[in-house]
């Protein structure tokens, strides 16, 4: 058994891990990373970026419906190789993977540990017989698909976002259970490359939705490429060499079941009892959200495994405010970024800032704007969605949004910058809108959103005059 003293020892080498080090570097050079399992991030391996790289082949090969309006013959003979595809999702995925390493591990000595590390005191890790003992600890270990129990005996018949880029090729028939940011993401791919997908979610929002007009709109438009069973949660049972998946009345006999029900915290097996902290409903240490760390202990928790904010960008924010602090003398409390949510089906699906449900609907006034009409949208053939804005009555300043259209991840970023920024309905207004493009959507449902702030007094012209 061997014993070694640390400034920092992270365990993990996620995205918040890896954020994490990049602060720690700077205080110290005497740390160690420690990680179990497969090396590279879960946004490389199985998240963000494989499936970005499959939506984006089935996104171009369904672009083939338009071209027929367009004069573009041919259309009717083109065929998806899914073989191909998945091979050539799969080189992406690598690179992305070997690129991450190679900037992280790949270049550290003894500073890496490969074992799976558990407490033995607030200071003390064990990791498979070394002894680390660390001023301070942060904790990154990430998480991994949620597969109810009673689903294992159907063995590789049920499908996660882990083990999906690994198919040579893709059933005939798919249930998605679980229609959040994944589920909606990989169905909607699926079914564009040929698999015939049912979605299924036992709740009535799909992609996180909480507005109510923009969820009920992004059921119309994407129920029409695949069917959603909504509001009651599935049965799966075996039928043949099929499985049978049920929701109330209804019922289909598919081939796979991609479970998309969330992710786990990886904190079992962790010796998380000698912390001696309390935990959640989830198991999860109590944290403070502004300086990541567990209560007055030397110990920090970042990413995904805290289960609060699982979006890479968060992990990353997440990390560094972790990693900063386990190298202060006293941890810093940080503000925390406008919340921002993007799910990249087709059209797009975005919540910013504030839900209705954490406003005041008697001081919150709402524009919305729907892109059937919009030029730019007409023209790429993507006219679909809603967009609503939601601002203080009285003042003007923006506090949030929803949105499902065309370019939406662009739209969201913008409103996200204005509303961190401190902005009004009309210091945005005052902003150059061009034409003809998407954002003019984004301008449309600022003017009707400035039409019901009460406060008469709040709203000057779309200019500054020369003197002020």
């Amino acid at each position: 058994m061997t014993e070694r003293k640390v400034d920092v020892a992270i365990i993990g080498t996620g995205s918040a891990g890896l954020f994490a080090l990049s602060k720690v570097r700077r205080g110290t050079d005497n740390f160690v990373i420690i990680n179990g399992g497969e090396l590279g991030t879960t946004c490389a391996r199985v998240g963000c970026m494989p499936s970005k790289a499959l939506i984006q082949v089935a996104e171009d090969f369904e672009r083939r419906q338009l071209f027929e309006r367009h004069g573009i013959g041919g259309h009717d003979n083109l065929h998806m190789r899914i073989g191909h595809a998945l091979e050539h999702v799969r080189n992406l995925r690598d690179i992305f993977v070997d690129k991450v390493l190679a900037g992280s591990t790949d270049n550290l000595g003894d500073e890496f540990i490969e074992g799976y590390a558990r407490f033995i005191a607030p200071n003390v890790l064990d990791v498979e017989g070394r002894i680390i003992h660390a001023r301070k600890i942060i904790i990154a270990t990430g998480s991994r698909p949620f597969i109810p129990a009673a689903w294992a005996a159907f063995g590789e018949r049920i499908i996660t976002s882990d083990t999906l880029f690994e198919l040579d090729d893709l059933p005939e028939s798919l249930a998605v259970v679980g229609l959040g940011v994944i589920g909606l993401e990989l169905g909607q791919a699926l079914q564009r490359l040929g698999v015939v997908v049912t979605g299924i979610d036992k709740l009535k929002v799909i992609g996180g939705l909480q507005d109510p007009v923009v969820n009920q709109t992004a059921i119309d438009i994407l129920g029409k490429e695949f069917p959603l069973w909504l509001g009651q949660a599935a049965e799966v049972r075996e039928e043949g060499t099929k499985l049978r998946v049920t929701c109330g009345d209804q019922s289909v006999l598919v081939d796979k079941v991609l479970a998309s029900l969330g992710r786990i915290p990886n904190l079992e097996n962790l010796g998380l009892e000698k912390l001696g902290a309390p935990l959640d409903a989830h198991g999860v240490p109590l944290y403070d959200p502004h300086t990541m760390q567990i209560g007055a202990l030397p110990v920090f928790i970042a990413g995904d495994v805290n289960g609060d904010r699982a979006i890479l960008h968060e992990a990353g924010d997440e990390g560094r405010i972790a990693g900063y602090n386990a190298v202060q003398d006293q941890p810093v409390a940080f503000r925390r970024k406008t919340p921002l949510a993007i799910t990249f089906c087709d059209p797009g699906i975005a919540s910013v800032g504030a839900t209705l449900a954490q406003l005041d609907p008697e001081q919150t006034a709402i524009g919305e704007m729907r892109f059937g009409a919009l030029g730019r949208a007409l023209i790429m053939g993507k006219n679909k969605g809603v967009l609503r804005v939601y601002a203080d009555k009285d003042s003007g300043l923006l506090r949030g949004a929803a949105l499902i259209g065309p370019r939406g991840e662009h739209l969201a970023h913008l409103l996200a910058w204005c509303i961190q920024l401190g902005l009004t309905v009309f210091d945005v207004l005052r902003l150059p809108f061009y034409h003809p493009v998407i954002e003019e959507g984004l301008q449309a449902a600022l003017y009707d959103l400035r039409g019901k702030i009460t406060n008469s007094l709040a709203e000057p012209t779309e200019f500054l005059r020369l003197d002020e």
